[in-house]
C-alpha cells in the first residue's frame, strides 16, 4: 500500500547520514525540514558545505536548533505538522564520548527525549532514529543479528544509543508512536565525517603525515557505503512497524507490545581494517607512514552485520563494493579539498 509523506523533518542535516538523506528526499520531491546546531566537534565548514548542497531546492526549509532546547523543539514539532521523523542528529564517536561524556548525556538522551516528545504529542506517522553497530558491545557471535542480547556496551557513546532504542520502545507501547531504529555498521563515504577512518587515512596519506593503525590493522569493520544506507532508509520511511501479534519469537526485529523495530543498517561484508587502508592506498598511488598503537579502550575488534531482516523488511540489500566506495570518497576529498 502507498503511504503518502507530508512534511518530513530530518535532523542532523549538516551531519553526514542527515545532509545525504535530505538531499534523496529533496530529488525525489518531498518536503523537507532540516535541523542542525553545528556543532563542533568537528569542522563546522564542512556542516555548512554540506548545507549549501540543500539550498537549490525550494522544498527545503532549515532550522539552526539544539535538540536540548525544550521550548524551540516543541514549537518546530507544533508548527511543522511532519507526516514523518528521520532522527540522524546526536553526538557520535566511540573515543570522543571518554572525553566529553556530558555532551552524550545532553544530546543523545535530553535530545533524543524532546524528539519523542514532539513526535507523540503531534502524532507522526513513523519516527526513523540513528542508533549503532557499538550496542553489541562485548559480544563475540558473528554476525550481529538483531534478536542478539545487547546489555553489555563498553562505551558510553554505545550505552546512550542502546538508552534510545529503549526510551524510542517505550513511548510507541505508551503513544503508539511507530518508530525504527537504525543500527548503523561504520557508514562511509563522500561528505564523511573528519574524525573516521577514511578521511583521517586518506588526509594523512595526501598530507604525508603518519597514521596510527590500532591492533596494526587486524581490526575489522562492516563498512557501509552512504548511497547504500540512504536507499535503505527511503524504503523503510513508508514501512511504520505494528506489534507483533505473536510472542515476536519468529521475529526478533519486531516487538510484540509496541511498534517499535531495530534493524541493522550494514553491509553483510566486513573486511580487516588494513585492507581497507591499502585501497586507499592503492587508489591514491602511495604509501601511508604507519605506526601500530594499541585499541582504544570502548572500542572492539569486530562488527558483522546479519542484513536478513532488512532484506525482509525491503526487499533491498546493499549492492556498493568495498573498492568503487573507498574510490568515490578518494574523488571527492581531492575536489573537495583541493
Amino acid at each position: 500500500m502507498s503511504v503518502k509523506l507530508g512534511n518530513i523533518l530530518v535532523t542532523g542535516t549538516a551531519g553526514f547520514i542527515g545532509n545525504h538523506v535530505a538531499h534523496r528526499l529533496l530529488q525525489a520531491g518531498h518536503r523537507v525540514v532540516g535541523l542542525d546546531n553545528f556543532d563542533p566537534f568537528y569542522d563546522p565548514q564542512l556542516k555548512h558545505a554540506r548545507i549549501r548542497r540543500l539550498g537549490g531546492f525550494d522544498r527545503f526549509q532549515f532550522h539552526e536548533l539544539n535538540l536540548q532546547d525544550r521550548d524551540g523543539m516543541a514549537a518546530l514539532f507544533a508548527n511543522g505538522q511532519f507526516s514523518h521523523v528521520v532522527h540522524l542528529a546526536g553526538q557520535a564517536g566511540v573515543r570522543y564520548s571518554l572525553e566529553n561524556p556530558f555532551a552524550f548525556a545532553d544530546s543523545n538522551m535530553v535530545g533524543f527525549l524532546n524528539v519523542l516528545e514532539g513526535a507523540a504529542k503531534t502524532g507522526v506517522q513513523h519516527l526513523l532514529y540513528a542508533s549503532s553497530s557499538s550496542v553489541y558491545g562485548a559480544n563475540t557471535k558473528m554476525p550481529f543479528a538483531e534478536s542478539d542480547v545487547t546489555d553489555h556496551p563498553v562505551s558510553l557513546y554505545a550505552a546512550s544509543k542502546k538508552a534510545n532504542e529503549l526510551m524510542a520502545h517505550v513511548y510507541s507501547h505508551q503513544h503508539g508512536l511507530p518508530a525504527t531504529g537504525l543500527r548503523f555498521f561504520t557508514v562511509y563515504g563522500p561528505w564523511g565525517r573528519p574524525d573516521m577512518a577514511l578521511y583521517k587515512f586518506t588526509r594523512a596519506i595526501v598530507e604525508g603525515t603518519t597514521i596510527s593503525l590500532h591492533e596494526g590493522g587486524r581490526m575489522s569493520r562492516d563498512f557501509t557505503y552512504i548511497d547504500d544506507v540512504v536507499e535503505a532508509i527511503m524504503c523503510l520511511i513508508p514501512l511504520a512497524p505494528a506489534p507483533s501479534q505473536s510472542d515476536a519469537s519468529d521475529r526478533p526485529d519486531i516487538s510484540h507490545v509496541a511498534a517499535h523495530r531495530v534493524l541493522n543498517i550494514g553491509n553483510d561484508k566486513p573486511i580487516s581494517v588494513a585492507t581497507y587502508l591499502a585501497l586507499i592506498e592503492e587508489k591514491l598511488g602511495r604509501k601511508a607512514n604507519v605506526r601500530e598503537v594499541a585499541m582504544t579502550s570502548g572500542e572492539v575488534m569486530a562488527t558483522w552485520a546479519d542484513i536478513s531482516a532488512l532484506k525482509q523488511a525491503t526487499g533491498f540489500a546493499p549492492m556498493t563494493q568495498i573498492v568503487d566506495g573507498v574510490g568515490r570518497f578518494v574523488d571527492w576529498y581531492l575536489e573537495y579539498h583541493g
